[in-house]
């Protein structure tokens, strides 16, 4: 009658809803099933990852020891060696007191090269103002040293002074134009100390009708900067011909 035919509508109603939760729950459980079984995928290739890691480890430290005298002669070998390093993250530089110093000697190599870029940028800071370019430096340190120095690179140069920069005194490399330098002054160059600089690269100097021209400056901008060179050491003052002409000793190898 009426009443069965409610309640069989009824029911044909609620069944899809059951049938639907149902779904909802077994999907919901092939998920989880699914991130578990990828999570155990992951750590497993972790661990994998994590033993050739320190077997790679294990081989470069036996390579090193192996070629010792290789690495801190042959500035290429050098190279690739670091290279291979910074692959998987080990740094050979971080501890004077570690395997790499110890059995390899390599933190010493660049210990060493550090004190003599010391000593070579502090005897030239009266005449450059504490600024010098990596060739003249590599020249410096073999005039200096002798052979010893004379296959020095200038990823060597940048290594050496990273690490002597944590001493404090002002070193750092400064990208000019298209060449590094070293600077051995407390402080950092502005910005319109590097443009002076990038445009002094090419004549090793400048004057101040070229700054307000190519860089677009006023007087008394141009002269704020250049007095500031100048008090460095960085600059020297040339009043021979009409218009005052300012000489970057830190140039003067490249364009001499």
């Amino acid at each position: 009658g009426p009443v069965a035919q409610s309640i069989f509508q009824l029911t044909w109603e609620i069944m899809p809803r059951r049938v639907g939760v149902g779904a909802i729950k077994k999907q919901q459980l092939e998920k989880a099933k699914y991130a578990a079984k990828q999570t155990e995928l992951e750590d497993m290739k972790f661990s994998h990852v994590s033993t050739q890691v320190e077997s790679f480890k294990k081989n470069l430290e036996n390579f090193a020891t192996k070629h010792r005298n290789e690495i801190k002669k042959d500035a290429e070998f050098r190279g690739h060696f670091q290279q291979m390093c910074a692959r998987i993250g080990v740094d050979p530089l971080a501890s004077s007191k570690g395997f790499w110093s110890q059995a390899l000697g390599v933190g010493d190599f660049y210990y060493e090269l550090g004190v003599q870029i010391i000593e070579v940028c502090l005897a030239a800071r009266d005449r450059n103002g504490g600024l010098m370019s990596f060739g003249e430096l590599q020249t410096r340190l073999l005039a200096t040293s002798g052979k010893t120095r004379g296959d020095v690179t200038e990823d060597d140069l940048a290594r050496a002074i990273k690490k002597i920069r944590t001493l404090g005194g002002g070193f750092s490399v400064v990208p000019i134009g298209g060449k590094r330098f070293v600077q051995c002054v407390p402080g950092e160059l502005s910005l319109d100390h590097t443009q002076v600089l990038q445009l002094a690269e090419a004549k090793a100097f400048v004057t101040l009708s070229q700054l307000k021209k190519e860089l677009g400056w006023t007087e008394e901008r141009s002269h704020q900067v250049m007095d500031h060179l100048v008090y460095e050491g960085m600059a020297w003052i040339d009043q021979q011909l009409e218009e005052v002409q300012y000489w970057f000793p830190s140039f003067f190898q490249d364009v001499m």
